[in-house]
């Protein structure tokens, strides 16, 4: 086989509906990264990048004897990121709950050592052929491999950006690893849900044709925003070639530097929720913006809210109330506490309460509103203490969709073995025999 190598480019945009990108892309001569965080406010773009800075030490000479192949060390990395990601959050509580998804490969010179996690894709064109390479980690995709629902109404459920694996900073992830052998001609694609979810696999396969990369990099993002731009878009593609094939000097990798595109440019902020829009380099500048975005969806994806600032607002909450009894206004903050809701527990079972978690001089301020299946004890250990702390809801409706958020991570009890029960000996019953 003839030895190959590739040619790449990373593009990103912050998109028409976001205020800041919370993708971090990176492309060099032996590595491919997209991460996409998420976590809401600045915290996925601290969390992407953070990532980025650990997957990005693979990019150098190898020594088998202590990184082992190119796959053991990707293992390692992804396993290093993860760490990080805890010791973020150790450091900063305000933002547990974020979390990045990942779609990395690392060229050794024969194949490519790949890794991959959530829902951002690889896609391989080979002879003019698009093929998904990755297996989305996400509740509808479970979805379509029990046959419950097609890929063509998997685009358009409503919970189609619900991850089930994410980086987290736990114990509890798992990674996909795998390797990829890749032929002269192959166009490797890895992209952000940004793309994915806005433009058909059809299109991406005809613009992946194009003459050049940065021309089909150009115009992948392109076409995400002129189908609405809902979320950051990234690309990282990659053209494999023969070794001894002259660069073309137009391309954007002629120089053969590594491309950074994304949060991983920039200092990531902290956790204000009040991140202003910036074009980064590498970035397409994206027009259409409005003052007031729509709430963040991030916050929901996956990631618990941060428990801080639950019990920030709880606190609030209770001394709106105490001082609007003191100051008079007992039956309007009355009123307004009966507006809000909160997840908690009822029994044995997770409920929605409405009102506020508070009692004021011996006078309790919530009620069960609706009591659903969920148990609680089939419900994953940091959730059940998400529940048992009180999930603060903006109203009813937001409610509802933690409790189903919550009712798709329950995991069925495993059965305990009980033993029958010994027969206990009786003594025989003589018989009595006859005398004559």
């Amino acid at each position: 086989m003839a030895t190959l190598t590739y040619r790449y480019v990373a593009l990103t945009d912050v998109g028409l509906r976001r205020s800041n990108n919370q993708d971090s892309g990176y492309a060099s001569p032996r590595l491919l990264v997209i991460a996409d965080g998420m976590g809401g406010a600045a915290a996925g773009d601290l969390a992407s990048s953070a990532t980025l800075a650990e997957i990005r030490q693979l990019d150098r000479d190898l020594d088998p004897a202590t990184d082992g192949d190119a796959l053991e060390a990707m293992y390692s990395a992804v396993t290093r990121a993860n760490r990080r990601l805890a010791e973020l959050i150790a450091d900063d509580p305000a933002v547990e709950g974020m979390g990045t998804t990942l779609e990395a490969m690392l060229w050794d010179g024969e194949k490519l050592a790949v890794a991959h996690i959530g829902d951002s894709r690889a896609y391989r064109l080979r002879e003019g052929r698009l093929s998904q390479l990755s297996t989305d980690h996400t509740f509808v995709q479970s979805l379509v491999d029990e046959g419950r629902i097609t890929p063509e109404e998997a685009r358009v459920h409503p919970h189609r950006s619900l991850l089930l694996k994410a980086i987290l900073g736990r114990d509890d992830f798992e990674p996909d690893f795998t390797w990829l052998q890749p032929a002269p001609g192959d166009r490797y694609l890895l992209c952000s849900d940004g793309l994915s979810d806005m433009v058909p696999d059809e299109t991406i396969e005809r613009t992946l044709k194009l003459e050049t990369i940065d021309l089909a990099a150009t115009e992948l993002i392109r076409l995400a925003l002129e189908a609405g731009g809902y979320d950051n878009v990234s690309v990282v593609l990659a053209e494999f070639v023969p070794a001894d094939e002259p660069m073309d000097e137009d391309l954007s990798c002629a120089d053969g530097r590594p491309q950074i595109v994304g949060a991983a440019t920039t200092q990531p902020r902290g956790r204000t929720g009040n991140a202003s829009a910036a074009t980064a380099p590498g970035t397409i500048a994206a027009t259409g913006t409005t003052d007031e975005p729509d709430p963040d969806p991030e916050e929901l994806r996956y990631a618990p809210r941060p428990v801080p600032r639950r019990r920030w607002l709880r606190w609030l909450l209770a001394t709106v109330v105490v001082l609007g009894l003191l100051g008079g206004a007992a039956a309007y903050a009355y009123d307004w506490s009966q507006r809000q809701y909160f997840v908690a527990p009822s029994g044995d079972l997770v409920a929605i309460h409405r009102g506020v978690d508070v009692s004021i001089a011996g006078i309790t301020l919530s009620h069960v509103d609706q009591v659903t299946g969920v148990r609680i004890d089939s419900l994953p250990a940091y959730q059940r203490d998400r529940v048992n702390a009180g999930i603060t809801a903006a109203d009813l409706d937001e409610a509802k969709r933690i409790v189903t958020n919550l009712s798709i991570q329950v995991t069925e009890p495993t059965p305990t073995a009980t033993p029958s029960p010994t027969p206990r000996r009786t003594r025989p019953t003589p018989t009595p025999t006859e005398t004559p």
